[in-house]
């Protein structure tokens, strides 16, 4: 449990919710995943059980389907889920408050509770070939006619999961001049739509999560567009401000665990343990209590009601360090782990490797604290 929740709002109430989330858990344990089950359906099945219980959707207001409570509800459970290393609660968080913040009165009653009961599937449609980190410079156009709806034409890349979906929260261009981050605009995307096409990407290991989306004259009604035109950018920035956000994810529940393994570890096998060693894992300490800090000066600005910005950068950054530093020093602390069954450390350690790339290059990320947070002067290319 991540006690730095505790000083947020009412923490006899948190505690309540707490407890009664692991009374469920008790009685309605992590499914098995079947051999051949392909992950997005082992999770679907997840995410259906823990709406069940009324677990998905507790920041999201009654009349769409949620509970009416607040972020820090949503929050706690995620934290309780990430500390018993089981799947989060499904990855729409941050989709449903694009909507909420964005969408229409219309779409929030029409899309928001099938999204939360899982009855229909969304993925994001954000990175392009040449537009993978830096969404500013996608290429993908929305194209207006004179009867108000619109022709897209482009291709999207890294989509997860968009075989297994329904719906495709889009953004694309919907003016060729202007400002590259006014110019972007948001939409809802139906994947059985005429002239969409998905073509899942298979890696070395034989996963497919990230596919191909190709939209040839793919039209969309003027209904389906989230928000004003230009809205896409803020959207993007809402979605990405709960993707980054460590308490969101369970992220720092998880981290806790493995950081309270190597200060165990250090402690029993203080003697054997080369000195460097023993700074890796203090620097380890250290990266966690700062993203702790951040994580909950993150989630205070949003219950002060600030709208997310470019400081969701930091977010991305500080958690990259964290979880690479973390996992390439658990690997030499426990080594045996590297082989055989139950090797979770290692696994989680490949997957850090990536960290430094997905959802935004740590190189872009700098570029936008120094241009957006800082005022210093871009390249010159935008």
């Amino acid at each position: 449990m991540t006690d730095s929740l505790l000083d947020f709002g009412d923490p006899a109430d948190l505690e309540r919710l707490r407890r009664d989330f692991r009374t469920w858990l008790a009685d309605h344990p992590l499914p098995e995943r079947c051999a051949d089950e392909p992950v997005p359906v082992f999770l679907h099945r997840w995410h259906r059980l823990l709406h069940s219980g009324g677990w998905v959707g507790l920041d999201v207001p009654r009349e769409y389907g949620g509970r009416g409570l607040t972020a820090l509800h949503q929050v706690a459970i995620s934290d309780e889920l990430g500390a018993r290393g089981a799947p989060g609660v499904p990855r729409i968080g941050y989709l449903a408050h694009a909507l909420l913040e964005f969408g229409s009165e219309e779409q929030r009653a029409r899309l928001l509770p099938r999204m939360l009961s899982g009855d229909d599937v969304w993925c994001q449609g954000f990175s392009e070939p040449g537009a993978g980190s830096d969404l500013a410079a996608m290429a993908t156009y929305a194209e207006r006619g004179p009867d108000g709806r619109y022709t897209i034409t482009g291709q999207k890349l890294w989509t997860s999961y968009a075989q297994h979906s329904d719906f495709c929260l889009l953004l694309a261009r919907t003016e060729r001049t202007g400002a590259p981050h006014a110019s972007i605009s948001a939409f809802v995307l139906p994947l059985d739509r005429p002239g969409v096409t998905v073509r899942p990407l298979r890696a070395a290991n034989g996963d497919d999560e990230f596919c191909e989306l190709f939209l040839d004259a793919v039209r969309l009604e003027e209904a389906e567009r989230i928000g004003a035109e230009g809205d896409g950018w803020p959207l993007a920035m809402t979605t990405v401000s709960y993707e980054r956000n460590a308490l969101d994810t369970g992220h720092l529940s998880k981290y806790g665990l493995l950081i309270e393994r190597l200060r165990r570890r250090a402690h029993e096998h203080r003697e054997s343990l080369p000195d460097g060693l023993l700074s890796e894992i203090g620097r380890c300490v250290v990266d966690y209590q700062v993203l702790v800090a951040h994580a909950r000066r993150r989630t205070a600005e949003r219950l002060a009601g600030q709208a997310a910005g470019p400081e969701s950068s930091v977010d991305k950054l500080l958690m990259t360090r964290a979880e690479q530093r973390l996992y390439e020093t658990a690997l030499k602390v426990f080594p045996e782990e590297l082989y055989g069954e139950g090797g979770e450390v290692f696994g989680d350690y490949l997957y850090s490797r990536a960290a430094s790339v997905y959802g935004g290059t740590s190189q872009i990320q700098r570029n936008i604290i120094a241009k957006r947070l800082l005022g210093l002067p871009g390249d010159g290319r935008r």
